[in-house]
């Protein structure tokens, strides 16, 4: 099972050090990751896709070998990030009936709240599965060092019990799709073997 982490903030990037603690905790239970750093690709306005083409298929091909994934956004006037929004907008079917958790951060004491239910709302408009639990960090400026140590051992002990919670959500729907791909192979098997007949 494959995880991205979208890290989708290019200004100062406080919710950069959250995507990179979950990537983190991730591949230390052994998970196989990828970290999808928006601020690497330049995404223009969607319909405006024709000058950037390569960059939007490299992103497209990372959703697809994706099995879930970890949404990480500041919050911004109240919402997620409009880098995140305007990508979400460019793709539907490679977040199709997945998994997506997610995480957020702002500077006051809200942790982004408003950021997470709304993105979850769109996460269900692009027919996946948003997880129930959400990671919220509050003051993230004061929650790690410049080495992006975390400072705050609250913020350790919540995004362990978010990875476990993902961990626990991806696995269920991983293995239920696998499940189904492999009752319906076989019904495909027996159909094909009645026709010979």
């Amino acid at each position: 099972m494959r995880i991205t982490v979208i890290a989708n903030s290019k200004r100062e990037r406080p919710s950069f050090k959250v995507a990179l603690l979950i990537d983190e905790m991730l591949l230390r239970q052994g998970v196989e990751t990828d970290l999808l750093d928006l601020a690497d690709y330049k995404i223009p306005f969607c319909g405006d896709e024709e000058e950037y083409v390569l960059e939007i298929e490299m992103i497209r091909n990372k959703l697809l070998n994706a099995d879930a994934f970890v949404m990480v956004s500041s919050e911004t006037h109240g919402s997620f990030s409009g880098v995140l929004k305007n990508v979400l907008d460019y793709y539907g079917e490679e977040f199709s009936r997945k998994p997506i958790a997610v995480a957020t951060a702002s500077t006051d004491k809200s942790g982004g709240i408003n950021a997470s239910v709304q993105l979850q709302h769109v996460i269900l408009g692009l027919g996946a599965y948003p997880m129930p639990v959400k990671l919220t960090v509050p003051e993230v400026q004061s929650a790690f060092d410049k080495n992006f140590q975390v400072l705050d051992p609250l913020v350790t002990q919540m995004a362990e019990q978010f990875v476990e919670e993902l961990l626990w959500f991806s696995r269920a729907i991983w293995n239920a799709k696998q499940k189904t791909m492999s009752t319906g192979l076989k019904l495909l098997s027996k159909h094909i073997r009645m026709r010979e007949c």
